[in-house]
């Protein structure tokens, strides 16, 4: 990577994303949309210049999955009514297991199905599309969804699950991954589900442990400038004992930690207004989540339209349908549960509409090896999920909320 030149490039193009970010409002676009374009535009001009924006592909999987979605989950944990939560634990667990793992697996039978190539696209590689489609990135809607005074409930429902299924969409294409490399035609049930289960839980009883230990810390030190110190550091300690040392899910460590700290914060401040250290990590995730936006833009190639637009729209109707499936069906067998409170249907079509795909699914695609074949299928049906919920889902959105009333 060529330091100076990339650093220089990045610079403008956070400039740039900053000046825009009024027009995005007064155009009613989704700011993450809007980073989209001048990401693209901004690379393809530098590229056409004949200038060297310093990125290559191979950065940007490491530089979206262990420095900047470590920030953008710890902030949202940090940040999250942890009372609430526990309110809703039963809708959002269903929501951000069953229901993405019922997803995952119907999607990939749709896109397998759709692309009748068994040959060039066989059901490995349609199920490691339908996990890496499963996580979902509501960040283009939350903001909108905090201007306009959605339920605090409802933004508890989609801002959970996602925390929840990424972890899970990463620990499960992971171990799908290692099994493609190895040739494996489909993965064995049970070892497969046992490995899940202590990777993923095994993630967030260490990143607990390390929450715990960073509210230690911080009842120790005082001042905002050690706070920030040390919950930077319990992030990311987090995250480098699981994923590095242990083997078993940094995204889960760092979502627990988030969880803990954010508790115990919130108890601390009795309902007082956000502190510095809330606005520290507010600021660090608004960088990581432009900077995510701007490198979806950075990647797009025109090749992809060219050569995959069949595989897209494939995959932007199996997402659409497995997700229906999931969310409808899932949050009606959650009502029959005892002591949930049932989730009103005007709510799950919000839920169901609200899923958007971002900086988890690009990751993961992005991570795909060139050894396999269907490498390049994968990562543009990834792309135009991605563009759809962006261009299409996101700014129709506030239609939905006033047909539904909220």
């Amino acid at each position: 990577m060529d330091i100076p030149h990339t650093l220089g490039f990045v610079l403008a193009l956070l400039l740039a994303a900053v000046l825009v970010e009024p027009l995005a409002r007064r155009l009613h676009l989704p700011f993450s949309a809007v980073l989209v374009v001048c990401g693209f535009v901004g690379s393809e001009a530098v590229v056409a210049a004949g200038l060297d924006t310093g990125l290559r592909w191979h950065h940007f999987h490491d530089l979206v999955l262990f420095v900047l979605l470590p920030v953008i989950i710890f902030q949202s944990a940090l940040t999250l009514d942890a009372r609430l939560l526990r309110h809703n634990l039963v809708p959002v667990l269903i929501l951000a297991i069953p229901v993405t793992l019922v997803a995952a697996a119907v999607a990939a039978a749709l896109i397998y199905a759709g692309i009748a190539h068994p040959t060039g696209f066989p059901w490995m590689a349609a199920l490691l599309t339908g996990v890496l489609l499963a996580a979902t990135d509501p960040v283009a809607v939350l903001d909108l969804f905090q201007r306009l005074g959605v339920p605090r409930r409802l933004t508890v429902l989609v801002e959970g699950e996602s925390l929840f299924n990424d972890g899970l969409a990463i620990v499960a294409f992971g171990l799908l991954l290692e099994m493609a490399l190895s040739g494996a035609a489909a993965p064995p049930a049970g070892p497969m589900l046992g490995r899940f289960a202590l990777v993923f839980v095994g993630g967030a009883a260490v990143g607990a442990l390390v929450g715990l230990a960073t509210v230690g810390l911080l009842r120790w030190l005082a001042g905002n400038v050690r706070e920030g110190v040390v919950s930077l550091i319990g992030a990311y300690l987090a995250f480098w004992l699981t994923q590095y040392l242990l083997g078993l899910s940094g995204v889960m460590a760092v979502l627990a930690a988030g969880l803990m700290i954010g508790g115990w914060r919130r108890g601390r401040r009795a309902g007082a207004l956000p502190g510095f250290l809330e606005d520290l990590w507010a600021w660090a995730s608004y960088i990581a989540n432009a900077l995510v936006f701007l490198l979806v833009g950075i990647t797009i190639t025109t090749d992809m339209f060219a050569e995959r637009w069949l595989a897209m729209l494939i995959g932007v109707a199996a997402v659409l349908l497995a997700r229906a499936i999931g969310v409808f069906g899932g949050l009606g067998v959650a009502r029959l549960l005892p002591g949930t409170e049932p989730v009103p249907l005007g709510q799950q079509a919000v839920i169901f509409w609200g899923g958007l795909r971002g900086a988890v699914t690009l990751a993961l695609a992005l991570s795909l090896p060139l050894a396999l074949d269907y490498w390049w299928t994968i990562q543009s049906i990834a792309y135009g999920v991605v563009l759809f919920t962006l261009f299409v889902q996101a700014p129709t959105m506030p239609a939905l909320l006033r047909r539904v009333r909220l």
